[in-house]
């Protein structure tokens, strides 16, 4: 009797095949939950662009036939607002946009005559390239930063972190005006503005890595510092590994996890940097677009950098969650 109520495993089942749906569906779950994030950060972005366009003062119709110097009469200026519905009362107009989104459709922009699309898809590849070649040169100035603080003692630490605290200060705007006059019109080794080719992303490179630097050199030293006071180290240096297989090997590896979940942060605002070094620089982006798009009231072209630039946002958060997972032993046990 005892035995016939001791339970009995399934003929199809397999060890381990119960822990297997456990493990895929808070990844499932995860998923979802970003994909759903996604959604309403595209949805929020969307409308605040359409409203706050719309209370710069102005008549977008002027945009649309040539802008406030056109000197357009009131029945083209009529003939525009029918034809781009902008007659229509405002939540009208509102719902029309977002049905015109859902169907990926962005508009023609009104200063350009052209599908928003392809401003966009003309313009996205140097912005894009800017903001990471800025990234990678922040993340290496950032890590040289703490491994000498880490590895200088006590007058090395202070020098970082002052550097760190001007770097992080400094405006793009500033930095760029500075760099010219140095590297431009006194050295005379740079162009000034941005030309095709690698010397014409100098500038513009540095303008954005310096004070990006200047942040996570900060974030990666004391996640650094940390590391080396941990148990995991103490018990490292306990099995006999050295002072330099112990920093590179375990304590390098603790201080990169804060960078890469700072990445999305990062890259969003070397997005927004760019708006001022583009324009400075003179080089073509989205982020100089945006600003002549703006002042142009320019609304489906604003609108669709600006939510684009969200999309692409979303997109490399994450990726720097995925790559956190990777690194990060211990958000690798709490998915499973």
């Amino acid at each position: 009797m005892a035995g016939s109520l001791t339970p009995t495993a399934h003929p199809t089942a397999r060890p381990g095949g119960a822990g297997r749906p456990r493990t895929r569906l808070p990844a499932l779950r995860w998923l979802l939950l970003r994909l759903g994030g996604a959604v309403f950060v595209v949805w929020a972005v969307a409308t605040v662009t359409f409203f706050a366009i719309r209370l710069i003062p102005g008549d977008p119709a002027e945009a649309i036939v040539g802008g406030p110097g056109s000197q357009a009469s009131d029945e083209a200026l009529a003939e525009a607002r029918a034809d781009y519905g902008l007659d229509q009362p405002l939540p009208v107009q509102y719902l029309q946009y977002l049905g015109r989104l859902l169907r990926g459709d962005l508009g023609r922009s009104y200063a350009l005559r052209d599908d928003v699309t392809t401003v966009i898809g003309e313009n996205v590849g140097g912005t894009l390239t800017l903001a990471v070649a800025s990234l990678a040169l922040a993340s290496v100035i950032a890590l040289a930063l703490a491994v000498w603080s880490a590895r200088g003692g006590r007058a090395a630490g202070a020098v970082t972190s002052l550097l760190e605290i001007v770097a992080a200060a400094v405006p793009h705007f500033w930095l760029a005006i500075s760099l010219i006059l140095l590297f431009s019109s006194t050295l005379g080794w740079l162009p000034p503005v941005s030309v095709p080719g690698p010397l014409g992303l100098v500038l513009p490179v540095v303008t954005l890595a310096l004070p990006l630097s200047g942040f996570l050199g900060q974030v990666m030293r004391e996640s650094l510092l940390t590391a080396l006071s941990s148990p995991f180290v103490l018990a490292a240096r306990a099995r006999g590994e050295g002072d330099s297989g112990v920093f590179w090997r375990h304590a390098l590896r603790h201080a990169a996890i804060p960078a890469i979940g700072l990445a999305g942060w990062a890259f969003g605002a070397l997005i927004s940097g760019a708006v001022v070094v583009e324009t400075i620089f003179a080089r073509p982006g989205i982020g100089r677009s945006l600003l002549s798009a703006v002042q142009g009231r320019d609304v489906p072209l604003v609108t669709g950098i600006v939510i684009s630039v969200a999309i692409v946002y979303m997109i490399v958060t994450t990726l720097t969650d995925l790559a956190d997972r990777l690194v990060d032993p211990r958000l690798r046990e709490e998915a499973r």
